[in-house]
């Protein structure tokens, strides 16, 4: 008898070590919403987050497979949800384009294909983690002016040279320049058409940093007529926005096109944002392209502290136009490479966004998050996101909601049961688990997973004896959740 009774300690335990709900019986209430955006920009450009081993082979080539897995366990533990990963670099790419060629962080060299499909392989393991990925599109950058002979033959300054000028160290497309819109939104429809991304993550829509001197003179010249060149400007990046959104939804509307536009919109009548905003630096309409329902949600990059944050977050907040703005917060600047920030920074603005109810935050970047610089990692996975959370729905595109599953119940072993049910179209899968009944599925504390699987494993034993009810709902691509 003690010996069987000691098994089935270890048997709760073990249970409570692998479901949230188990541990949330034991801890106190948390503030947590359902509904929040968690995300983390996952970079590759020089392998910064990933990867780190070049697929030159093949025993190198599942190496760099199981570093992404590595991470992506890392960040579900934390409880993130949304991972903005970088798939357009510098004119270049991590699956195998028709348009452009693969980037040199994969194999060490432009041009070579890796021996997978790395986009393909990262949206499945994201997935199967019940997590969503992001194809994250570096848009108006191109590539180093050192290397544009080593990019072969689909390099863009092969295939539409017209499109660029040189700024500096760089390339950039000219955004005035007509035909620039359409190859970039060639690019999202390539991704969109042949990936399941859940969302399409636009960076530096924008003209480049001394915007002063890029040379697009001759452009404005010719296409500007009689507009002010600021207005003809951001006008210019406003087509790039308006056209993306429209093909994209015209392929998959429940594709939720986002950006990172600068974290200060504009100067505001008491705060300065002493030269470095969207709207009159660099020719961002960020808050215009909420107004006008051409993106589904932002993350502008906040990576201020103080005065610089506060206000800006706050005008964000109160111009949003019902769209969800999530604001990206410079975690590297913990780092002691970095700017040393101490920890109670980040923590500080983590809780005002909280506070005041934004509906999600973001992170720069997945290493410092997975390194646990400064105590992070502990601190969300613990302390700030007790319990996992779902993406907000996109009333806009769809409030119907999906079929509720039909669950069946199965005893799979002496200690084990099983819920199964049969597939929603579109649709992923929330458990609910709670000592009550019926499961309150409005309360986050009781959920246990996201998944797209049909199908959830329970200790039969520990559920019994905790005296566990569950639940199961549909979540379909606009976020909309069943009964």
């Amino acid at each position: 008898m003690k010996k069987y009774l000691g098994i089935l300690f270890i048997a709760i335990l073990l249970v409570m070590a692998q479901h949230s709900f188990a541990q949330d019986l034991f801890s106190p209430a948390r503030t947590a919403p359902k509904h929040e955006v968690r995300a983390v920009w996952l970079t590759t450009i020089s392998g910064l987050d990933w990867p780190k081993t070049k697929a030159t082979s093949v025993a190198n080539r599942e190496k760099q497979k199981q570093e992404l897995c590595q991470i992506l366990d890392q960040l579900k533990a934390a409880r993130i949800n949304t991972i903005l990963l970088q798939t357009r670099i510098r004119g270049s790419v991590i699956y195998p384009s028709k348009i452009e060629p693969w980037d040199v962080c994969l194999t060490g060299q432009f041009d070579k294909d890796p021996g997978y499909d790395p986009l393909a392989f990262a949206i499945e393991e994201t997935h199967r983690r019940g997590m969503e990925l992001h194809a994250w599109v570096v848009t108006i950058p191109s590539f180093k002016i050192k290397d544009a002979s080593k990019m072969g033959p689909k390099a863009l300054l092969r295939t539409h040279p017209k499109l660029l000028k040189k700024h500096n160290d760089s390339y950039y497309l000219d955004p005035g320049l007509p035909g620039s819109d359409d190859y970039l939104v060639s690019i999202c429809k390539e991704i969109v058409s042949c990936y399941d991304v859940d969302g399409i993550h636009f960076d530096y829509i924008r003209y480049p940093e001394n915007a002063g001197s890029f040379p697009d003179g001759p452009t404005y010249k010719k296409y500007g007529g009689k507009q002010a060149k600021a207005d003809w400007r951001r006008d210019n990046i406003t087509r790039i926005v308006s056209k993306a959104h429209s093909a994209i939804k015209v392929l998959k509307p429940w594709v939720r096109l986002s950006c990172s536009p600068v974290g200060k919109y504009q100067d505001m009548r008491r705060f300065s944002s002493y030269g470095w905003n969207a709207y009159t630096a660099v020719y961002q309409d960020a808050q215009g392209w909420l107004r006008d329902g051409i993106m589904d949600l932002l993350f502008p990059m906040m990576y201020f502290q103080g005065k610089h944050f506060y206000p800006f977050a706050a005008d964000w907040i109160e111009n949003s136009y019902g769209r969800p703005v999530v604001p990206g917060l410079g975690i590297y600047f913990l780092s002691p490479n970095e700017k040393d920030w101490e920890f109670g920074i980040i923590q500080r603005e983590l809780c005002y966004l909280r506070e005041q109810g934004l509906p999600g935050q973001a992170y720069f970047r997945s290493q410092f998050l997975t390194d646990n610089t400064k105590g992070l990692y502990d601190y969300l996975k613990t302390a700030y996101y007790p319990y996992p959370a779902l993406l907000p729905p996109m009333p806009w595109e769809s409030k119907e909601k999906p079929a509720a599953p039909i669950v069946s119940v199965e005893r799979t072993g002496p200690t084990t049961g099983c819920l199964r049910w049969e597939p929603v179209k579109d649709c992923r899968y929330v458990i609910y688990a709670s000592k009550q009944f019926p499961v309150n599925t409005a309360d986050p504390a009781n959920i246990v997973a996201v998944t797209p699987q049909c199908e959830y494993h329970y200790n039969l034993l520990a559920t019994t004896l905790l005296g566990m009810h569950f639940a199961v709902t549909a979540l379909d691509r606009y976020g909309n959740e069943s009964e």
